[in-house]
């Protein structure tokens, strides 16, 4: 079967598939430290930002069915879209992403690092900066309120397009590459 457009899959409908022989290539598309904190035994992490569509499809076969997985599903379809741009055919995205494979009970691998999960840093990152152009514009000049308009802005725009810069750059930041933030205390 051809797809020309990504459609959705279930967690447990991914399950069976995963145990058929020649299952479908599992590529998921979260920052590492998610990735180690849980994923699908047989997944393979290219984080969005760093995916190369034209040559993950060459490497994998254009043909080749491939589900793709994030947290919740909005960077798998966005995945999905740069993937079926360079060629690729028969697409998948996990609906509900890993959070709909844990909650449906099915096995992950944990390195047993808790992270917090890329939407929420956004919504942090947001609300603080709101929070900071708010105090601005009242307390000290007005500003300020132009920093809470550009955040609703942002995040109309993010709504409209399903393109969230801000979760690209935080994507980015050492803590969510695994690095070393220089932060932890040492004992």
């Amino acid at each position: 079967m051809t797809m020309t457009e990504p459609t959705t899959i279930s967690a447990n409908e991914l399950a069976k598939c995963i145990q058929q022989e020649g299952g479908p290539v599992l590529l998921d598309v979260r920052t590492p430290v998610e990735f180690q904190s849980s994923n699908i035994v047989g997944s393979k992490m290219v984080p969005l930002d760093q995916l190369r569509a034209d040559a993950f499809a060459t490497e994998t076969g254009k043909d080749a069915r491939c589900v793709l997985i994030c947290a919740k599903g909005g960077r798998a379809s966005n995945a999905a879209k740069q993937l079926a741009a360079a060629g690729m055919t028969n697409l998948q995205v996990l609906e509900g992403g890993i959070t709909a494979w844990e909650a449906a009970g099915l096995p992950v691998q944990r390195s047993g690092k808790k992270v917090m999960a890329l939407d929420r840093q956004v919504r942090i990152a947001i609300g603080a900066l709101v929070l900071i152009g708010f105090t601005i514009g009242h307390l000290i000049h007005a500003s300020g309120f132009w920093l809470c308009a550009f955040m609703g802005a942002g995040l109309i725009f993010s709504g409209v397009t399903d393109f969230c810069g801000l979760g690209l750059i935080l994507a980015k930041a050492p803590w969510n590459r695994g690095e070393s933030c220089g932060c932890a205390s040492k004992k």
